[in-house]
């Protein structure tokens, strides 16, 4: 619990109204503080760590909340820092096709500013309206849409970072070709904030395209090999699709009403280039294969849907039936037994799945949902089958009552030494998000 001392202390760093007493209530995502902190600057963000991390007081970092119930095995730190109101764009450079923005900037802002720029960041989050900027980077978030954008680590070119002790520094810089030392930013991009609070990213952009189109393929009979056959021929072939993702029949249901398998390929192009691609997958179509071809309109209404169908950690009180999301890694037609296995889960325990892996990127999203005891089970059980698979499997979402049962991160991997030495050097009093991160960092 937080002294008074230390609270009068606080109010010296920042204005009466941007600190508030925390939650009462044990949050069912954990992960929130006994004081929530608003800083409006990178120097208010500088003075609370200063005094955090020279007082032995602990620091949690939230932005727009979606990623609560990702890691993390202490109920409250002594600070919430909320990145809420420290949001807006600092440069964006049309010709040069970069954005340096605050991390607190939701996802979608920046998306919906672009777009009147013809331009756009190559990421696709999930709950992009609710996402930070500096969560997804935080979490080296991606969508699909890697297939054909790449991850967080492709897309940024420099980062300011506020260290524990209150010093700011910079990595990278904002200008595309940037090749001067090492490239820090990627020690920083999926840490969790167990590094350093991420103050602005500063952004390579890409253009809107001319003409998009979102392909859909199902297979009725849910023969893999069929499917494996087919992605084998696309991927070997001269077309470019921006997705391949392979959607369980429970999800594909949900979002297209089609309970099979069914692969979603999305092409950005000139229109010409994109009416070739659609001209190409119905050439190469199996026998048994349904195929629609969707318009941008169309394809953009999937996506927005597809997008929020995984659960997030904004809610102040649990789902009716308990939420668990995995992020399965695998090498990339792998992805095709960890959809069909990760089904088995339903029949032995009683729950619901859907599930959604890229063909091209080897990156799965496994949703389950049901009783809390057999939702457990599940994700345990979801655990091995990645490791069989020869993947691993990190719980990005559960409760916090459950995350104390799971493993979530999974076994440390064999550098972990050196993950355990950067915190140590660069946060010895554990002052920034204590034990959200890979055994316990």
């Amino acid at each position: 619990m937080i002294a008074a001392e230390s609270m009068s202390e606080l109010k010296t760093i920042l204005r009466e109204d941007q600190l508030i007493e925390g939650e009462k209530e044990v949050h069912p995502f954990g992960n929130s503080g006994h004081v929530k902190a608003y800083p409006e600057s990178e120097e208010d963000i500088s003075g609370v760590l200063k005094y955090a991390n020279s007082n032995g007081l602990t620091i949690n970092i939230m932005g727009g909340g979606t990623k609560r119930g990702f890691g993390g095995l202490d109920e409250k730190a002594d600070i919430l820092l909320s990145l809420e109101r420290y949001t807006g764009i600092v440069e964006h450079t049309p010709g040069d096709m970069t954005l340096t923005v605050k991390a607190g900037t939701p996802f979608k802002e920046l998306q919906d500013y672009l777009a009147k720029h013809n331009q756009k960041i190559s990421l696709d989050p999930f709950w992009p309206e609710k996402s930070t900027i500096g969560g997804v980077i935080a979490a080296n978030e991606s969508g699909p849409k890697r297939l054909g954008y790449g991850s967080a680590r492709d897309a940024v070119i420099g980062l300011r970072i506020v260290y524990p002790d209150g010093k700011v520094i910079r990595s990278g810089g904002r200008v595309v070709k940037n090749v001067a030392g090492y490239d820090m930013n990627k020690l920083f991009i999926g840490s969790m904030g167990t590094l350093g609070v991420v103050s602005e990213i500063t952004l390579k952009l890409r253009p809107l395209p001319k003409s998009e189109s979102l392909v859909l393929v199902s297979f009725p009979q849910g023969n893999l090999q069929e499917i494996r056959s087919f992605t084998v021929k696309v991927l070997d072939s001269m077309i470019e699709p921006v997705t391949m993702e392979l959607l369980n029949p429970a999800l594909s249901e949900k979002l297209t009403g089609i309970n099979f398998y069914t692969l979603a390929m999305s092409f950005e192009d000139v229109e010409s280039s994109v009416r070739y691609q659609e001209d190409f997958i119905k050439n190469i179509l199996p026998a048994n294969a349904k195929l629609s071809v969707n318009s941008k309109e169309e394809a953009d209404f999937f996506w927005k849907r597809f997008y929020q169908h995984i659960p997030n950690g904004t809610s102040e009180v649990l789902a009716a039936e308990t939420e668990a999301c995995l992020k399965v890694g695998t090498v990339n037609l792998n992805v095709l037994n960890v959809i069909k296995e990760t089904e088995l889960l339903i029949d032995l325990f009683n729950v619901s799945v859907e599930s959604h892996g890229g063909l091209g990127h080897g990156l799965s999203q496994v949703s389950i949902r049901g009783a809390a005891e057999d939702v457990a089970s599940a994700v345990k059980k979801a655990k091995e089958i990645a490791e069989k698979a020869g993947g691993y499997a990190i719980v990005k979402h559960l409760p916090f009552e459950l995350r104390k049962e799971v493993n979530v991160w999974g076994k440390n991997p064999s550098y972990f030494f050196l993950l355990q030495g950067i915190k140590t050097k660069v946060d010895p009093h554990k002052t920034l998000n204590p034990n959200r991160f890979v055994g316990g960092i």
